[in-house]
Formats: structure tokens, sequence, C-alpha cells
């Protein structure tokens, strides 16, 4: 490989090719992005809910056991 881009000018190597990766594989790029940007959102979103739910079960519960000592 080393062979190919020896005679090569710097731009060839340093601009044209990773141009060329860039059209080639831009959509495979672009997609892989997304969905890592698309889970670490919903891994976001979960943490959300779990704490919330977390916290509206332990206010119930506090609340739950004050009323259970007025018995």
């Amino acid at each position: 490989m080393r062979e190919i881009f020896a005679d090569m000018p710097w731009w060839v190597k340093w601009v044209a090719v990773p141009v060329i990766a860039i059209v080639v594989f831009g959509g495979l790029i672009a997609s892989v992005v997304g969905f890592v940007i698309g889970l670490l959102f919903k891994v976001l979103v979960f943490a959300a809910l779990v704490g919330g739910l977390i916290f509206v079960v332990r206010k119930f519960m506090a609340g739950s056991s004050a009323r259970s000592r007025d018995w």
C-alpha cells in the first residue's frame, strides 16, 4: 500500500483520498453517527424516566408511611 502512495503528491494522500472516502462512505458514516446519537438520547430518556419513577415512588411511600402512623 505504501508503494502505491509513495510517488503521489501530498494533496492526493491528504485531500483527494479522504474526500473520495467521505463521498463513497458518507451515507454509512452518517447512519452510524445518527444511530449512536439516537441510542445516547434513548439512554438519557430511559435514565430520566427511571429517576422520575424512583422519585415519585419514594414521595408516595414517604407520604403513605406518615398516614399509616396516624392510624
